[in-house]
Protein backbone atom coordinates (compact mmCIF):
# COMPACT_ATOMS: atom_id res chain seq x y z
CA UNK A 1 0.00 0.00 0.00
CA UNK A 2 2.87 2.10 0.28
CA UNK A 3 3.38 2.54 -3.20
CA UNK A 4 0.03 3.74 -3.75
CA UNK A 5 1.02 6.92 -1.39
CA UNK A 6 4.12 7.77 -2.90
CA UNK A 7 3.83 10.85 -3.85
CA UNK A 8 7.70 11.20 -5.84
CA UNK A 9 6.59 8.19 -8.07
CA UNK A 10 2.80 8.75 -8.92
CA UNK A 11 4.07 13.04 -9.57
CA UNK A 12 6.97 11.46 -12.25
CA UNK A 13 4.69 9.05 -13.42
CA UNK A 14 1.65 11.85 -13.84
CA UNK A 15 4.45 14.06 -15.58
CA UNK A 16 5.00 11.39 -18.06
CA UNK A 17 1.82 10.93 -19.33
CA UNK A 18 1.08 14.55 -19.04
CA UNK A 19 3.94 15.63 -21.37
CA UNK A 20 3.05 12.68 -23.77
CA UNK A 21 -0.31 13.59 -24.11
CA UNK A 22 0.29 17.09 -24.26
CA UNK A 23 2.79 16.83 -27.70
CA UNK A 24 -0.69 15.53 -29.76
CA UNK A 25 -3.17 18.81 -29.35
CA UNK A 26 0.60 20.86 -29.42
CA UNK A 27 1.38 19.05 -32.82
CA UNK A 28 -2.07 19.68 -34.10
CA UNK A 29 -1.85 23.53 -33.21
CA UNK A 30 1.65 23.38 -35.64
CA UNK A 31 0.46 21.13 -37.96
CA UNK A 32 -3.02 20.99 -38.33
CA UNK A 33 -3.12 17.29 -38.15
CA UNK A 34 -3.73 14.97 -35.11
CA UNK A 35 -0.92 12.58 -34.80
CA UNK A 36 -1.69 9.64 -32.27
CA UNK A 37 1.58 8.25 -32.24
CA UNK A 38 2.70 11.04 -30.15
CA UNK A 39 1.36 9.49 -27.50
CA UNK A 40 3.97 6.44 -27.27
CA UNK A 41 6.67 7.76 -29.26
CA UNK A 42 9.95 9.47 -28.09
CA UNK A 43 11.04 13.16 -28.75
CA UNK A 44 8.85 16.18 -29.24
CA UNK A 45 7.81 18.84 -27.35
CA UNK A 46 7.67 19.00 -24.42
CA UNK A 47 10.06 16.00 -23.35
CA UNK A 48 8.69 13.38 -21.11
CA UNK A 49 11.87 12.43 -19.56
CA UNK A 50 13.03 16.09 -18.44
CA UNK A 51 8.89 16.29 -17.14
CA UNK A 52 9.76 13.10 -15.49
CA UNK A 53 13.00 13.57 -13.77
CA UNK A 54 12.32 17.42 -12.36
CA UNK A 55 8.81 16.00 -11.37
CA UNK A 56 10.60 13.32 -9.74
CA UNK A 57 13.63 15.86 -7.94
CA UNK A 58 10.55 18.57 -7.57
CA UNK A 59 8.72 16.03 -5.05
CA UNK A 60 11.76 14.49 -3.52
CA UNK A 61 12.27 18.50 -2.61
CA UNK A 62 9.54 18.84 -1.01
CA UNK A 63 8.92 15.80 0.52
CA UNK A 64 12.78 15.27 2.01
CA UNK A 65 14.05 18.40 2.22
CA UNK A 66 16.62 20.31 -0.38
CA UNK A 67 19.63 18.96 1.65
CA UNK A 68 18.35 15.59 1.58
CA UNK A 69 20.87 13.02 -0.28
CA UNK A 70 17.70 11.78 -2.06
CA UNK A 71 17.18 15.26 -3.59
CA UNK A 72 20.73 15.04 -4.56
CA UNK A 73 20.55 11.58 -6.46
CA UNK A 74 17.87 12.78 -8.08
CA UNK A 75 18.77 16.06 -8.92
CA UNK A 76 21.98 14.64 -10.46
CA UNK A 77 19.56 11.75 -12.60
CA UNK A 78 17.89 14.47 -13.82
CA UNK A 79 20.86 16.19 -14.88
CA UNK A 80 22.10 13.40 -16.80
CA UNK A 81 18.98 12.41 -18.00
CA UNK A 82 18.04 16.30 -19.64
CA UNK A 83 22.13 16.54 -20.86
CA UNK A 84 21.38 12.96 -22.70
CA UNK A 85 17.83 13.34 -24.08
CA UNK A 86 19.24 17.20 -25.68
CA UNK A 87 22.68 16.07 -26.27
CA UNK A 88 23.56 12.24 -27.45
CA UNK A 89 19.83 10.80 -28.60
CA UNK A 90 18.94 14.25 -29.99
CA UNK A 91 22.42 13.53 -32.53
CA UNK A 92 21.30 9.87 -32.95
CA UNK A 93 18.23 11.27 -34.75
CA UNK A 94 19.99 13.91 -36.84
CA UNK A 95 22.07 10.56 -37.76
CA UNK A 96 18.84 8.98 -38.76
CA UNK A 97 17.61 11.34 -40.89
CA UNK A 98 21.18 11.35 -43.14
CA UNK A 99 20.68 7.54 -43.04
CA UNK A 100 17.28 7.61 -44.27
CA UNK A 101 18.14 10.23 -46.69
CA UNK A 102 20.83 8.00 -48.19
CA UNK A 103 18.34 4.63 -47.72
CA UNK A 104 15.98 6.47 -50.33
CA UNK A 105 18.87 7.92 -52.79
CA UNK A 106 20.00 4.06 -52.83
CA UNK A 107 16.66 3.13 -53.06
CA UNK A 108 15.74 5.55 -55.92
CA UNK A 109 19.00 4.91 -58.17
CA UNK A 110 18.12 1.23 -58.34
CA UNK A 111 14.86 1.78 -59.40
CA UNK A 112 15.97 3.99 -62.00
CA UNK A 113 18.70 0.96 -62.90
CA UNK A 114 16.36 -1.88 -62.60
CA UNK A 115 13.76 -0.05 -64.52
CA UNK A 116 15.47 2.58 -66.51
CA UNK A 117 12.95 2.33 -69.77
CA UNK A 118 10.19 1.40 -67.59
CA UNK A 119 7.66 3.90 -65.80
CA UNK A 120 8.89 4.23 -62.61
CA UNK A 121 7.19 2.30 -59.52
CA UNK A 122 6.17 4.02 -56.17
CA UNK A 123 7.96 1.88 -53.29
CA UNK A 124 7.68 2.22 -49.26
CA UNK A 125 10.23 2.11 -47.20
CA UNK A 126 10.55 1.38 -43.28
CA UNK A 127 12.42 4.68 -42.05
CA UNK A 128 14.52 4.84 -38.86
CA UNK A 129 13.06 7.01 -36.08
CA UNK A 130 14.56 10.17 -36.59
CA UNK A 131 12.51 11.77 -33.48
CA UNK A 132 14.69 10.29 -31.19
CA UNK A 133 16.18 13.18 -28.77
CA UNK A 134 15.25 16.83 -28.22
CA UNK A 135 16.00 20.42 -28.88
CA UNK A 136 17.13 22.55 -25.65
CA UNK A 137 13.90 24.24 -25.88
CA UNK A 138 12.00 20.85 -25.22
CA UNK A 139 14.36 19.79 -22.25
CA UNK A 140 13.97 23.27 -20.67
CA UNK A 141 9.75 22.72 -21.42
CA UNK A 142 10.13 19.60 -19.98
CA UNK A 143 11.58 20.30 -16.92
CA UNK A 144 9.59 23.21 -16.20
CA UNK A 145 6.35 20.79 -16.80
CA UNK A 146 7.79 18.83 -14.11
CA UNK A 147 8.09 21.01 -12.23
CA UNK A 148 5.06 23.23 -11.88
CA UNK A 149 2.58 19.84 -12.19
CA UNK A 150 4.22 18.44 -9.06
CA UNK A 151 3.90 21.56 -7.90
CA UNK A 152 0.12 21.55 -8.96
CA UNK A 153 0.05 18.43 -7.34
CA UNK A 154 1.35 18.92 -3.95
CA UNK A 155 -0.62 22.11 -2.93
CA UNK A 156 -4.03 22.10 -4.92
CA UNK A 157 -4.75 18.20 -4.80
CA UNK A 158 -3.32 17.28 -2.11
Amino acid sequence: MELLTNFPLWAALLAIGFAQFIKVPLQYIASKKFDWSLLTSTGGMPSSHSAAVTALATAIAIEEGLGSPFFAISAIFGVIVMFDASGVRRHAGEQATVLNRLVEDFNKLVIEVKTWPKKEENQKQKELKELLGHQPIEVFFGGLTGILLTLFIHFIVL
